[in-house]
Order: C-alpha cells, then structure tokens, then sequence
C-alpha cells in the first residue's frame, strides 16, 4: 500500500491515530501513538525509539535511536477503536536496516526462499486462557468450567458468546476468514482459528490478535494469557503452525501430491525431514522459555493427555506426533507454543525445512501409534529422541547448528544465547516453595 492509498484511506475511514508496533526477541509488542497529520513524515522516517528501552534487541543505553519504518501493508484498523489504525514495523539504525529486528530477519528468510522458487504458507491456530488475579495468583475465571474434561464443551462456550462472537466479528472485519473457534481441553482455555495466508502476513495477524484478544479480555476485568503452562494440572497453550510451499507464482501447492496415500510431494516429506533434522535446535526458537517445558512433558494432565508432544515424529492424523499430517498438501507442527516469537519461529522452521529439501532428508517411516502410550526408552530402542527437557538444553542445541545460526544471524544467535541463558540462570537460581516444602528437614 503506498502512501497515497493510505492517505485515502484515512480520510475514508477517519483514521486520526497510527499505532506504530514492532516485537522484540521475546515476542513483545512495542508501540507508539502517532497522528494521522504526520503521515508524510512517518511514512519516510518511522518513529524513534530507545532500543536499549524496547527490549532485547542488541543495543545499550548508549546506543543510537532505533527507527520504526511501518509497512503499510499491514495496516489493521482498529475493530473496537475505529479511528485508529495498527501498522506492523521493520526496525533501523542509522537509515540501515537493523540485524536484531525478528520482523526483518524473516523478511531475509523469505527473500533465500523466493529466490529458491518458494513462498512460504502458514496458518497459526493460538491457544489462551481466559484469568483472574486472585490475591497475587491466577485462576480460571468461570467458576463453572470445572469439568475434567471441558474440551468443547457448550455450556461453557455459550458464556463465553459475547466475548467469541465480538472477536470472531472483529477479526472477519478484517478479512481474516475465521472458521472456527472453541473451547479448549483445560478450564477456560480456547482457541481460535483463521484462514492461512503468506507467512509474513499471517506473524502480522498473530501478533496484532495477541493485542486484541488481551484488549478485549481487559475490557472484561479479566487477562488473557498465551502463556505455555501457567497450571501445573492443566493443558498448556500450544499455538499450532499449518505450513505449505507454494511455487513463486503462488498458484501451486508444491506440497500436494494426490498420488501418495497422506497426499504430500517429495519436496513435503523431505521438508519434514529437515524439521526432524533440527527439531532439538528449534525447540530454543519454538519453545523459548522456562516455562515452555512444563508443558513438553510425558506426564498426563487432568483430562489425560497433554496434547504437546514430547517425541521427534511425525505421521498422519495423528496429534500425538510433533509433526501431524492433517491433510492433503500441508503439515502441522504441533510444539510451538503461545511463548514463541512468531517472525523467529517462522524463519527457524522454514530454513530447517529448506535445508530438509536442499539435502533430501528422508524422515523415515511415518508413527501412526499413541505415542503417549509409551516410554522414552522404548522410543529410544526404536530409535526415536526426544525434545529437550529444559531450555538450558534446548540452547546447547541451538549452539551447535549452524544452519538455524546462518538463518538468524550468527550475530543475533549470539545475543539470543546471552539473554535465554541469563532467563535459565535466573530460574535456576530461585528457590521454590516445592523445594521449600521437599528439603527443608531432609538430611
């Protein structure tokens, strides 16, 4: 969209304000307020920040201000605030674009894909929980979801209606194409589902309906939370990612083949080997906190089962393997979670894919049992591994690819390793009421 178009628009639409947004590393959403009369001037050099202020993105208090250029084709009005407009931005320093910028680095990932003759496909299905904050903790909200077992459940959806149907609204306003959303398998857990699109576009739309789900949630008195884990007896929140090549035209699914039985192509199966290859090392991208791997765990929760596979596989309609084949021409991946910075994650998986289909990586046969149903052993003798078991190993993985650090930036990787072993050692070094209650009068 240029800015003639967007000048248009906002005398069209009565857009008085901008709100100019960028994420940093942890997936963060930054943003400044800018009238609608310095269009002109945001348009040529975007809005300034104190990047040592904003997050981690590679600067000190004594660095230059970092520039927020907005990509006007990510323009999202507000549906509950009408005379303001969001705008997805790249970040700069000095008129350069700026390597700590995860909003950029996908944008280079894509680039090595088109030149290869691919665009990259992606559909994000976020979960979240619906909290209140009681005294200092948090609990489900709805003090009638208590059911083992709610997953779609329709009493507990149909009081959730005004808030479900005012969303789905909203996001069809901007022509999202919601098909689905539901109650989720924990208490007051829900997900919501829209139409794939190209992958920058689809971590736009992640990334501003974190921003309106929590904005709506709070005009509720409530907070919502994409948090992985945050009850020890509950599902945690997955954010599934359904991926597909298309050719540069964007007219053929290069993943779909109607002759094989799961209907996928070579190309398909040998870019699921390449997340096979990397799974361990992408678990620091997908799965990027502490609490990430309390719900990457073989334990069952309340209603029976994590859905959060903890196994390298992948199979057909199969949700407890990492890597699920829903359907003809796509793949799911199912161990991201609602932690991941999407723009990372995105860029991560697709140049492990990439490199799947570079080598020819064969994946194997497909799993098509329960892999809940057995134990880590027994996946070890049929030479199946496991993800790792915390963030401290899933960074010493990440360490040693180089693939995934060239798709990065080795520079970026480097600054990445830094602030994730910083959160590990915090972690690490607290002590908990569980080891309060374990130690204190052993020995």
């Amino acid at each position: 969209m240029n800015i003639s178009a967007v000048q248009e628009l906002v005398r069209e639409k009565g857009i008085r304000y901008f709100m100019v947004s960028f994420v940093e590393m942890n997936g963060i959403s930054r943003a400044k307020l800018v009238p609608a009369e310095t269009l002109e001037a945001l348009a040529s050099g975007g809005v300034g920040f104190a990047g040592f202020a904003a997050g981690d993105l590679g600067q000190g208090p004594h660095d230059p201000d970092i520039s927020a250029i907005p990509d006007f084709s990510s323009l999202f009005i507000l549906p509950w605030r009408r005379d303001v407009a969001w705008l997805s931005a790249n970040l700069y320093v000095n008129g350069e674009p700026w390597p700590y910028c995860p909003r950029t680095i996908l944008q280079r990932m894509v680039k090595k894909a088109r030149d290869r003759g691919y665009r990259f496909v992606v559909g994000m299905e976020p979960e979240f929980f619906l909290v209140r904050r009681v005294n200092g903790c948090i609990e489900p909200y709805d003090p009638m979801d208590n059911s083992d077992k709610p997953c779609y459940n329709s009493q507990a959806l149909a009081r959730n209606l005004d808030f479900f149907t005012r969303l789905v609204g909203y996001m069809n306003e901007l022509n999202w194409g919601v098909y689905q959303c539901d109650h989720e398998d924990a208490n007051c857990q829900f997900e919501i589902n829209w139409q794939c699109s190209e992958v920058l576009d689809q971590c736009d739309r992640l990334t501003f309906a974190r921003f309106m789900i929590r904005s709506l949630a709070e005009q509720e008195g409530l907070t919502a939370t994409f948090m992985p884990k945050p009850f020890k007896n509950l599902t945690g929140n997955g954010c599934h990612y359904h991926m597909s090549l298309w050719d540069a035209a964007g007219s053929q699914n290069l993943f779909m083949e109607e002759k094989d039985p799961h209907g996928l192509s070579r190309t398909a199966y040998w870019f699921i080997g390449g997340i096979l290859k990397h799974a361990r090392s992408l678990a620091a991208i997908t799965s990027p906190t502490v609490n990430s791997y309390k719900r990457l765990v073989t334990s069952p929760t309340t209603s029976g089962a994590t859905w959060a596979p903890v196994y390298i596989t992948y199979g057909g309609n199969n949700r407890t393997v990492m890597i699920r084949i829903p359907g003809p021409g796509r793949i799911e991946k199912r161990t991201v979670d609602g932690a991941a910075n999407p723009y990372l994650a995105c860029a991560a998986i697709l140049a492990a894919g990439l490199d799947g289909i570079a080598e020819q990586v064969d994946p194997g046969p497909l799993f098509a049992e329960n892999t809940y149903a057995f134990t880590v052993e027994e996946m070890k003798r049929r030479n199946i591994d496991l993800l790792p078991a915390n963030l401290c190993e899933a960074l010493d993985e990440l360490e040693m690819d180089h693939v995934l650090q060239e798709a990065l930036g080795e520079d970026y990787v480097r600054l990445y390793l830094q602030v994730k072993r910083r959160e590990w050692d915090e972690y690490h070094n607290t002590v908990s009421e569980w080891e309060v209650h374990r130690y204190l009068t052993a020995g």
